[in-house]
């Protein structure tokens, strides 16, 4: 952890029998007398993991990302009950998230119960942006396609660099490495957004409309 600038505080993981006190104890030791250091019981936290506590712990977190991803894309299908814009906005949100978690594991960074938070409030955050932009391409008449994709450009830019701005601020002021790994996730998320709502999903609507006109069909 860092704290202005200066190291505050480690993380460390280990691979020890916990079902035995003397364990951890040895390893406190081991680690007062490599950092030269005495530690008193606020100085330090022991988090548990067990094996079976970690396979129960990933099996209801892919459960959870599955019914939030289920729930999102009936939502969404009920609200423009039509197929085309519903997949655009089920498939960018899915890609924010696979591009963050693309980069964290390049970073190496352990997912814990914080990431996977992080990763429901991307789902939040993807469903935001792709709503204001389809909403305002299929539902407003007035204006171009153009004009209104420019228009949701306008509104979904400004937040998202209104997020990012606190998103690096929190990583900056920030001491906590639960909220540390909350806030990298997200900032890798919101940048991944900008590419997969203004660009990916853009284009598919463009198509889909033109594709309308063609046929004659009014949307």
């Amino acid at each position: 952890m860092r704290g202005a600038g200066r190291a505050t505080g480690i993380i460390l993981e280990a691979d020890i029998d916990t079902s035995h006190q003397e364990n951890i104890d040895k390893l406190l030791k081991t680690i007062e007398r490599n950092l030269e250091v005495e530690f008193r019981e606020v100085d330090y936290r022991i988090e548990i993991i067990g094996s079976s506590l970690g396979e129960s712990f990933f099996r209801e977190s892919l459960i959870a990302l599955a019914l939030a991803f289920l729930f999102m894309g009936l939502v969404v299908l009920i609200y423009f009950r039509t197929y085309v814009p519903s997949v655009a906005i089920i498939l960018a949100t899915f890609s924010d998230m696979a591009i963050s978690l693309a980069v964290v594991n390049l970073l190496d960074i352990k997912i814990g119960t914080a990431g996977i938070a992080a990763f429901l409030m991307l789902i939040g955050y993807g469903v935001d942006t792709n709503i204001l932009l389809t909403v305002r391409v299929l539902k407003r008449k007035e204006g171009s396609v153009m004009d209104r994709i420019i228009s949701s450009v306008k509104t979904g830019m400004t937040m998202t660099v209104i997020a990012i701005l606190t998103t690096i601020i929190v990583l900056l002021v920030n001491q906590s490495e639960v909220i540390r790994q909350i806030m990298i996730i997200m900032l890798v998320g919101l940048f991944a957004d900008i590419l997969n709502t203004w660009i990916q999903n853009v284009a598919i609507l463009r198509i889909y409309l033109e594709r309308q006109a063609k046929k004659g069909i009014s949307v």
